[in-house]
């Protein structure tokens, strides 16, 4: 499959777990969107206070947050979610995440390819973050889907 969709629909941890390798920086962290009890819908991405990171590229956080809410409250009336810090070794350990209520990750070697190196290629495709592509209107002209939104989170 794809990338993108391999990255947004399954292996979305191992890509934050090989981030910093390419990209890290202080103040970086690997969230969890962990929904309400009774919904679907999780998703590890990683952030700082003003951008976050996934298959997508960078996105501005708030727009990324009020994005995120507003369509899955477009499939799933009533679905909420927190955002939850977990340690980069929890990224790649099955036994580690289970530590965490409601996460079961699958370890790199889990998929049919070692999934670590296919995220370390797609990362190759992504800059550094900087000012200019993590400001608040970086989302807004970017092509990634996350432009401006009105929604409340």
């Amino acid at each position: 499959m794809p990338d993108r969709v391999f990255f947004a629909c399954g292996a979305c941890h191992i890509l934050a777990y090989a981030f910093p390798e390419r990209h890290g920086q202080p103040g970086q962290e690997a969230l969890w969107i962990r929904p309400i009890p009774g919904h679907t819908g999780n998703h590890i991405v990683v952030a700082t206070d003003a951008w976050v990171f996934d298959d997508h590229g960078y996105t501005d956080r708030a727009r990324y947050v009020a994005h995120t809410w507003r369509r899955a409250r477009l499939a799933w009336p009533g679905w909420d979610a927190m955002l939850v810090s977990l340690p980069r070794d929890v990224l790649v350990s099955k036994a580690k995440s289970t530590g965490f209520a409601g996460l079961r990750l699958r370890e790199p070697g889990q998929f049919l390819h070692d999934a670590l190196p296919r995220a370390c290629r797609l990362l190759d495709r992504f800059p550094a973050p900087d000012a200019a592509q993590c400001c608040p209107g970086y989302a807004a002209s970017s092509t990634n889907g996350y432009g401006p939104s009105n929604a409340s989170t």
